[in-house]
């Protein structure tokens, strides 16, 4: 009964992880940010195929779960800036991982 309990703990916290970063647009919007974009547009276009609405949803879902914040720049005009924040920086061996698996998978598809 208890390894049953811990398989689903280890399930629910995969979930969990993936509901945060997973997707098609949510690492490419965090890498984007990292990068040193940090306004909308710059975002927008750093990222091949993303619609404004796909990115401004992705925008508040990474900020409601404390991976980037969001800064009113009071200017003429004002201006919203984005960037990633501490804790976003935590999913930085998981995202390695992913680009390494990710490469990996491309060149056995491609034997």
């Amino acid at each position: 009964m208890e390894d049953k309990n811990r398989f689903q703990e280890k399930i629910a916290a995969i979930q969990d992880t993936m509901y945060v970063i997973g997707g098609k647009w949510k690492i490419p919007i965090v890498l984007s940010i990292y990068s040193g974009n940090k306004r909308f547009n710059d975002i927008s276009n750093s990222i091949p195929k993303i619609t404004n609405r796909v990115l401004s949803k992705e925008l508040k879902h990474l900020e409601d779960n404390l991976m980037i914040t969001r800064k009113v720049v009071d200017d003429y005009p004002v201006r919203i800036e984005y960037a990633v924040t501490e804790y976003c920086l935590s999913i930085q061996s998981v995202a390695n991982t992913m680009e390494e698996w990710g490469r990996n998978h491309k060149k056995r598809l491609q034997k």
